[in-house]
C-alpha cells in the first residue's frame, strides 16, 4: 500500500496532467474539502463529486493555464501538507495571478478524508476584477 506522501503526491502528478479522476481518487466517499473563505470557490465540499463539479469543473470552465504548482511536500504521517504557487488566466477579465498557496491534507486508512487551503486570496480575486 503507498504511504500518505506518495498518495498526495500522486495527486499532484495527476493535476500536472489533467486527469481529475486521478485528482479525486484518493478521496474518502465523505471527504471534506474546504476551500478558504474569500476563494473564488470558497466553502466545504463533501466527497468526490461535489468536489468535482464545486471546484475542479468550474476551475476548468474559468481560467486558462491555471495550475498549482506544488514545489514542497511535508510528510506528516496522517497529515501531508504541500506548499507551492497557484497561477492562471481569468477567461473573463484576461487578467493572471499567482499566489502562494498551502495545502493540510488528512488521511486515514489509505484515503484523503480532509484537505484544506490556504492562499492570498486577495490576490486571486484581483484578477476577477
Amino acid at each position: 500500500m503507498p504511504s500518505n506522501h506518495e498518495i498526495i503526491r500522486d495527486h499532484y502528478a495527476a493535476s500536472d496532467r489533467g486527469d481529475i479522476d486521478g485528482m479525486l481518487a484518493p478521496l474518502a466517499p465523505d471527504a471534506r474539502w474546504t476551500e478558504m473563505a474569500g476563494f473564488p470557490y470558497a466553502g466545504t465540499y463533501i466527497g468526490p463529486e461535489e468536489v468535482r463539479r464545486g471546484v475542479f469543473e468550474r476551475i476548468g470552465a474559468e481560467w486558462d493555464g491555471y495550475t498549482a504548482a506544488i514545489d514542497e511536500l511535508i510528510d506528516g504521517g496522517d497529515t501531508v501538507i504541500g506548499i507551492g504557487t497557484y497561477s492562471g488566466t481569468h477567461r473573463a477579465t484576461g487578467r493572471f495571478f499567482e499566489a502562494r498557496v498551502a495545502h493540510v491534507w488528512r488521511l486515514a486508512g489509505g484515503r484523503v478524508v480532509a484537505f484544506e487551503q490556504f492562499t492570498d486570496t486577495a490576490l486571486v480575486r484581483a484578477a476577477l476584477t
